[in-house]
């Protein structure tokens, strides 16, 4: 017996507000916004309802810490992120390299129907030039960042 989801008002209010957004976000973002909209949606519903959206593969889901962030999935197939620690952007990435060694890991231990999620964390080209003052596409190194520590150099006797 399958299961069907239903397609609630709150559900189609949820996917909406995620809709053009490349940034995750806590239920609690989420439901501010849905408030600033003018939604009369329950935080819990939100909670509710993000859950099931993303067991269902219509969001996507990373972890920060013990927060689980949401947000709604451009690629349905099996793919990573990169995802900004300062503004949330997000880029969808694949890694072939990452699903070779996996497969490996595990048939090397004898492990079958293996499944992983892998989020890299980092500050995407646009926060680094706000941070560094250039701009994002600049091919020059950052003349700003800490250099290597020097010694300091002993007088001779």
């Amino acid at each position: 017996m399958t299961t069907r989801r239903r397609n609630t008002n709150q559900r189609a209010e949820i996917l909406q507000a995620l809709t053009g957004t490349d940034e995750f976000i806590s239920a609690q973002e989420l439901h501010a916004t849905l408030r600033a909209q003018g939604s009369g949606i329950g935080l819990a519903t939100v909670y509710r309802a993000v859950q099931d959206l993303a067991g269902s593969g219509d969001l996507d889901t990373v972890r920060k810490g013990t927060e689980v962030l949401y947000r709604q999935c451009a690629d349905s197939q099996h793919h990573h992120h990169l995802v900004c620690r300062i503004c949330g952007s997000t880029e969808e990435v694949e890694a072939p390299g990452v699903e070779r060694w996996a497969r490996a890991v595990a048939e090397e231990h004898g492990f079958t129907d293996i499944n992983h999620e892998i989020e890299l964390f980092g500050v995407c080209p646009r926060c680094h030039a706000e941070r560094s003052g250039r701009p994002a596409d600049s091919d020059i190194p950052d003349a700003t960042a800490d250099p290597a520590p020097q010694r300091p150099v002993e007088p001779t006797p």
